[in-house]
């Protein structure tokens, strides 16, 4: 389908470039650190975690915190990854030429999203080898991570549609890349701001609006249908207004 030839020219594009594999690397490297230093102070408190009964686990104190710092990291570098996909093609004018192309509207956006998206998805199984290397020494809860890097791939997902929309708004990929960081910064505070109102509706629908509130759910093992509606509903809605973006950039053209 044309769909995945698209998808696959982005995802070539994205390892062509010189910055996302900047960003590979450099966020690699501080989940690493950030790891070995975990695993380092647990290491040196287990001696005491074994005399006490319940104490929680390699998972709880060193897989939690390495996956609590990707998802904040991955919200400042996704914009990054993200700003050029169509603001690129806007600002060098090529965006005609790929209006002409046997491709509807939503196949464009679809291929691109999916290409982006393969990218995440590669980042997030290389951050997952870290927590997995722990299988070597001992035990680790495989459920609760399935749950966290689940959780993890919807959120991200949801990054990547919230910057694919706003590229398609402006042709300056810098703009593209602070508006989308802005965004995803409004939704993943907006639990705090609901949480000082007082007033039990503006509460929950803030509450319900907020990213962190339906990833912590994941993040802790608990899998509920209604995050997973959220990320899908959220993730659907700003696809749609990239689709209808472009349809209005065509029928200008």
């Amino acid at each position: 389908m044309m769909i995945f030839t698209l998808a696959q020219r982005e995802l070539r594009s994205l390892f062509l470039s010189p910055l996302a594999w900047s960003i590979l690397a450099v966020v690699q490297l501080i989940l690493a650190y950030l790891f070995l230093t975990q695993l380092n102070e647990f290491l040196t408190l287990q001696a005491q975690l074994k005399m006490i009964e319940g104490a929680p686990g390699a998972t709880d104190l060193v897989i939690l915190p390495l996956y609590g710092s990707a998802t904040f990291i991955l919200m400042m570098v996704v914009p990054l990854l993200t700003m050029r996909i169509i603001s690129e093609e806007r600002r060098s004018r090529s965006l005609p030429l790929l209006f002409s192309a046997p491709l509807s509207m939503s196949e464009i956006i679809i291929g691109k999203y999916l290409g982006i998206f393969s990218f995440l998805i590669m980042m997030i199984f290389m951050i997952s080898i870290m927590p997995l290397s722990l299988l070597f020494a001992g035990n680790i809860d495989l459920g609760l991570l399935a749950a966290i890097v689940f959780g993890l791939i919807l959120l991200v997902a949801a990054f990547a549609a919230v910057g694919l929309y706003m590229s398609s708004l402006t042709q300056q990929p810098t703009v593209a890349a602070v508006s989308t960081f802005g965004i995803l910064l409004l939704l993943w505070i907006i639990d705090w701001a609901g949480a000082k109102t007082g007033e039990d509706g503006a509460s929950e629908l803030l509450g319900y609006l907020s990213m962190l509130r339906h990833y912590e759910g994941l993040a802790k093992g608990v899998f509920s249908s209604a995050d997973v509606i959220y990320f899908i509903l959220f993730i659907s809605t700003f696809l749609i207004l990239s689709i209808r973006r472009l349809d209005a950039d065509r029928t200008k053209g």
